[in-house]
């Protein structure tokens, strides 16, 4: 029936086609309510995070005041299996891998990162992602730098891809060393931050490029950064005036929410407009300790966007990655990419087929509120920048006419009236 037709209806036949349509719009999400309380937010496993942190506490001898410290948090690292075994019960071949991968790629994990473990093996999506396995080097694949970072940095410090923004990458270190990292090769076994000199040459070349307009600050993790220097940088960026935009990239938000200070915030607020990105994966990785950090941050004025990064056995699954999303605008993180994993060097066994990010895309467009739907990107490899990748919407065009497929599949003629 069209809708011109439906004009003529009562109110009451109005209203049961409405009825009938809600009916229809509802089974449409069935599969998504069944499962949905069965995927795990921070939110709703505290019991035994609560649990884990005890534990690990003990562990470290730790108090509850060291928790709460993310210099205490950085300090005491987990970064061998001796301290591992002494938190999760793992076997000996456990060990053996972790140590083996271990000696070509470093990995270390926050005791607050590890409080969210479940369970000690690679189907859990937090062990997946920050302890070593094997399938980081029994596969070959990939290539150390697939961005090609080191042919796109015309400075010291600098990567730039786009005509009016570009990154200075300040430090190798981070709070935990992700498995998927697409930067590991920067990783050594001394964490470092860029010398003052060498950023003042960055600032120098932004300051000489007046159509940069845009800058991200990143790693490593931006946050490693002291207090002193985050506001100096800062500081000297808000200066230039062709500057509008600063941008921070950090994952502490989701691996080490402790290192969301008043101080820091108070930098923060000195500066604006900042945008912090950070990259949940997982929903089990929104927690009370992320809604108290970005609590704060939003009240310093910072605008929180998400990165999430596609990756096999950590949120494949179109419900996970819903229920994600809506995990983090419950706390004011707004899902803005889903990033392809890429092709890296001992991270073959995390990349999904493309398909399966467009399933994923399919079942966030109109399944979901906007706010929820981030875009799906690949990024090009050798610097060329994020392409959007999104389903066919649009089946025919002659430029005034054309052909829609809307997010239920239904074919829709559409004609442009000028």
């Amino acid at each position: 029936m069209e809708f011109s037709s439906k004009k003529e209806l009562t109110t009451e036949e109005k209203r049961k086609i409405a009825l009938e349509r809600a009916k229809e719009l509802r089974g449409r999400i069935e599969d998504y309510l069944q499962v949905k309380d069965k995927i795990f937010t921070g939110f709703d496993i505290q019991d035994k995070v609560q649990q884990q942190k005890k534990r690990i506490l003990e562990v470290l001898g730790g108090t509850e005041e060291n928790w709460n410290d993310w210099k205490w948090q950085i300090a005491n690292r987990i970064k061998d299996t001796e301290m591992f075994r002494k938190i999760f019960d793992i076997s000996d071949e456990q060990a053996e891998i972790i140590d083996s991968v271990g000696k070509k790629f470093r990995w270390a994990i926050s005791p607050y990162y590890a409080s969210l473990m479940l369970e000690p093996n690679d189907k859990d999506p937090i062990y997946l992602q920050s302890i070593p396995t094997m399938a980081e080097i029994t596969d070959n694949y990939g290539v150390d730098d697939p961005m090609g970072e080191e042919f796109t940095s015309p400075a010291p410090a600098i990567t730039r891809r786009y005509p009016d923004r570009l990154i200075i990458n300040v430090t190798n270190q981070c709070a935990m060393y992700c498995r998927h990292c697409q930067r590991r090769r920067n990783i050594g076994e001394i964490d470092t931050h860029k010398p003052k000199e060498v950023l003042q040459e960055a600032l120098d070349y932004i300051r000489a490029n007046p159509e940069i307009r845009d800058v991200l600050i990143t790693g490593g993790d931006a946050l490693m950064l002291s207090n002193n220097m985050l506001d100096w940088l800062l500081g000297e960026l808000d200066k230039i005036e062709h500057v509008e935009i600063k941008r921070l990239g950090t994952r502490t938000l989701v691996t080490l929410p402790q290192r969301i200070t008043p101080g820091l915030c108070s930098i923060i607020e000195k500066y604006p407009p900042i945008y912090i990105n950070t990259q949940f994966n997982h929903p089990r990785e929104v927690t009370p300790e992320v809604g108290k950090a970005a609590d704060m941050l939003i009240k310093a004025g910072a605008v929180l966007g998400n990165q999430a990064v596609l990756l096999k056995g950590v949120n494949n699954d179109p419900n996970v990655m819903k229920k994600l999303n809506h995990a983090l605008l419950k706390v004011r993180i707004r899902p803005y990419y889903i990033f392809h994993a890429k092709q890296v060097t001992g991270t073959s066994h995390f990349i999904t087929s493309v398909d399966e990010g467009l399933e994923i895309m399919e079942k966030l467009r109109g399944y979901t509120s906007g706010l929820a739907v981030p875009t799906y990107i690949i990024n090009a490899p050798q610097g060329y920048g994020k392409t959007p990748v999104l389903p066919q919407y649009i089946l025919e065009s002659d430029g005034n006419k054309v052909k829609l497929r809307t997010w239920e599949k239904r074919e829709i003629d559409y004609q442009v009236r000028h």
